[in-house]
């Protein structure tokens, strides 16, 4: 099955955000943080499905840089030393494409968990 291929990512550091385009027009702006707290990482997503690992804290997280591997995919390097995810094109597009699911998921999971979410200082 083919999927949309990235033709640009742009780090946006002093706001925080990966903004990925694809080659089907579709343009997303990725949160360093949403993207952290969905590291496909084996540390965050489990070894099998039903053991994600809820993700707290991370608002003010950042990336340092992106390393390539191969034509397939980067890993992401946070600034909390996290960097073992690795995220295929596939990845980043489903997350683009499901992100207002998703993030809503999240919010849910911490206040379900009892955390507070708190804005990063600008």
């Amino acid at each position: 099955m083919n999927h949309p291929m990235p033709t640009e990512l742009n780090l946006h550091r002093l706001s925080r955000v990966l903004e990925v385009s694809f080659d089907d027009g579709s343009n997303f702006k990725l949160p360093a943080e949403y993207l952290r707290v969905y590291s496909p990482s084996a540390e965050v997503q489990g070894h099998s499905p039903g053991q994600r690992v809820l993700q707290v804290g991370k608002e003010a997280v950042n990336i340092d840089r992106i390393e390539p591997v191969g034509n397939y995919a980067v890993v992401l390097h946070f600034d909390d030393e996290h960097n073992t995810g690795i995220y295929s094109w596939e990845t980043l597009y489903n997350l683009g494409k499901h992100y207002d699911d998703l993030w809503a998921q999240y919010l849910d999971e911490l206040k379900d968990a009892g955390h507070t979410r708190k804005e990063p200082a600008s």
